[in-house]
This record gives C-alpha cells, structure tokens and sequence, in this order.
C-alpha cells in the first residue's frame, strides 16, 4: 500500500526548551479508525437540524419537488424533496440514498428520480440527501462512507421539523453506493422500518476495497479524474496526517475491515430488507457483481433475519422497463407493509 503525501516540513523554533514536555501518547491505528466503524458511528453524536426549503423546482399532478438543505456535523447538506399532491399529510417517508455519480455530472436527485416519483403516487413524501461533496453540499472527510452515513443519520433527525412528514414511519431506498450507505445506516439507526436494496454495492468493505482500490487522497474534483482509486470516499489532504496512513493501513487489515464492514454486524439488523438485483450486473466496473447481493442475502438469513431476495433476468445495473415497474411495485409492497402501515 503506498505511503500518503508528506505533509509540509515543519517551521524550526529559534530555540529549544531546556526539558522536553511528555509526548502525548500516540493514539493506535484501532483508536483512529474506531469512528468510522460500526461501533464507533452508533457512538457518534448526532446533530439535530432542520429542514430547510431553498427553492421550488417543480410542481406535477403526482408531487411537487423542492430543493431543500439541512445541517450535518457542522456541514450543509443539499438534496430534493418531494411531497405528494394527493393524500393527507402527515405522509410516511422513504429517504431514497443515490448510487454512485462523478460529481462534476452530478444534479440533485440523480438516481432517484424515477423511483421518488413512483413513491408519491403511492403516499410517500420522498427524501433524496446528495451527501457530502455532491450537489450543492459542503466538502467533508467520509472514510468507509462513514461521511454519507452520519449525513443520511442527520437527515432523519431533521424529518420532525417537516410539517407534512410522519417521523414515525420511516423506510429507506438505496441503489448501488447507495445500498451501502443504507446498510450501515441500518445498523446504526433503528429508526427505519423497512428497506430496499437496488443493486448493491457489497455489505463487505473488503469486496469493495478489491474491485475499486482505496478512496482518492486530495482535492475531489482532481481525485475524478485520477484512475487507480475509488472517489466514493472523501480524504481532504489537510486531515492529519496519522489519520489518512491509519486508513491505508485499515484498508489492508483484516480485522478492521470486518469492523467497518455491515456484513460482520448483522445482528444490530432490525428492519426487513428486500435485496434486488439483475443478473447481467457487474460486467463492467461501474456494476456491482450479483454475487454480493446473494452473499448478503444468505449471511442475514444465517443470522436469523428478515431478507428477501430477487434477481431479474437480463437486466444490468439499472433496470428498464417491465422489471423495474415489478422492482418498484415490489419495494411499494414493502414499505405499504412495514412503512405506511404504522405499528
């Protein structure tokens, strides 16, 4: 694993102080990867924000659609809202977790848009974060998605201060990245009732790690255009510099990888899951290999958990046509089952 950039050397004191204060003790390589593991983001303390309507960009006889920004530890995240015309309010939720985009093509709601406007027609007030670095959102560190996932966190805890949203009734939709943002959400969050995975990254960081590489250490939009690391993840140079080693070093051990990793946590699972997936995924790079959806589908049944599974015959990364109008009448099952219905 290559070693980051040094960082700039350090001024030279005039003089020197005739006894040395006692070092601090060096913090171990666990004790600076503990916050972005399982353990360490459900210890996380999450902020508590509002919901905010920044602009009204769209109004349809099934929803209308709104730019929106809430806080999350200390950044401002952008996404969309979309609260459906007919029905009552408080409408349930289902908070829709994009998949991968290069941020320079990226627009507030990729990736979501078909499956939000299917949602409002069945009762759902959708919420789609674009994460830190994406959208109009602030710039932030994200290691192992950890970043995405105290943004999608601080999401729902600003979901009281929308008027027209049920807090109580919470389900999630993640395709692709997505999907693994919304796993370790699950895990930290007991809060959602129901989920849908949608092509899905692996629950295992190690698979991603091995088909991708180590997030990009730098400036984002210099990062994109670099090949030979994964930009899903966020390393601004100016972290400190045992923090970004620790996450080379992490992204080769064994031990820390199953810390970071969903998979190794499924009994903290407390929502049903549907998993989907197309069994020409995978082919290229941009996909996600189908062998991961199975892997995690087995791994939740051997713990004792709620899971489904569905592979669609043909289909690539994202579906088309009579499959994804079954997906989606499939995920709305779901939701109308554990999400609308209330306790």
């Amino acid at each position: 694993m290559p070693s980051p950039p040094a960082p700039d050397a350090p001024a030279t004191l005039a003089s020197s102080p005739t006894t040395a204060p006692d070092p601090s003790p060096t913090p171990t390589l666990q004790q600076l990867i503990y916050p972005y593991t399982i353990k360490g983001l459900r210890a996380h303390r999450f902020e508590s924000g509002d919901v905010r309507i920044t602009g009204k960009l769209e109004e349809t006889d099934t929803y209308v659609r709104y730019l929106i920004e809430y806080p999350s530890d200390g950044l401002t995240i952008t996404g969309i809202m979309q609260i459906p015309v007919e029905g009552k309010a408080p409408f349930p939720v289902i908070v829709m977790n994009h998949g991968f985009f290069a941020r320079s093509d990226y627009v507030s709601g990729d990736g979501t848009w078909r499956a939000a406007e299917y949602l409002n027609k069945h009762g759902y007030l959708t919420l789609a974060p674009d994460y830190r670095s994406w959208g109009g959102s602030d710039v932030g560190p994200s290691l192992f998605y950890s970043g995405l996932v105290v943004d999608v966190v601080n999401l729902l805890n600003a979901i009281p201060s929308i008027p027209e949203a049920d807090p109580d009734r919470i389900g999630m939709w993640g395709h692709s990245m997505g999907g693994g943002v919304t796993m370790k959400v699950l895990e930290v969050d007991s809060r959602v009732r129901a989920a849908v995975l949608y092509s899905t990254v692996s629950a295992d960081d190690a698979d991603i790690l091995e088909r991708w590489g180590i997030g990009c250490i730098g400036d984002i939009a210099t990062s994109e255009i670099r090949l030979g690391c994964n930009s899903s993840d966020v390393i601004p140079l100016d972290l400190p510099r045992n923090l970004i080693q620790a996450y080379y070093d992490a992204s080769s051990d064994v031990d820390l990888l199953q810390a970071t990793s969903p998979f190794y946590h499924l009994d903290l699972l407390t929502a049903p899951l549907q998993i989907s997936y197309g069994t020409a995924d995978g082919k290229t790079m941009a996909g996600t290999p189908p062998e991961w959806s199975k892997k995690l589908y087995q791994a939740i049944k051997d713990a004792g958990k709620d899971a489904q599974l569905f592979g669609y015959e043909g289909e690539f990364h994202s579906f088309n046509g009579d499959a994804w109008l079954a997906f989606m009448e499939r995920s709305a099952r779901l939701f109308d089952q554990y999400v609308k219905a209330g306790p």
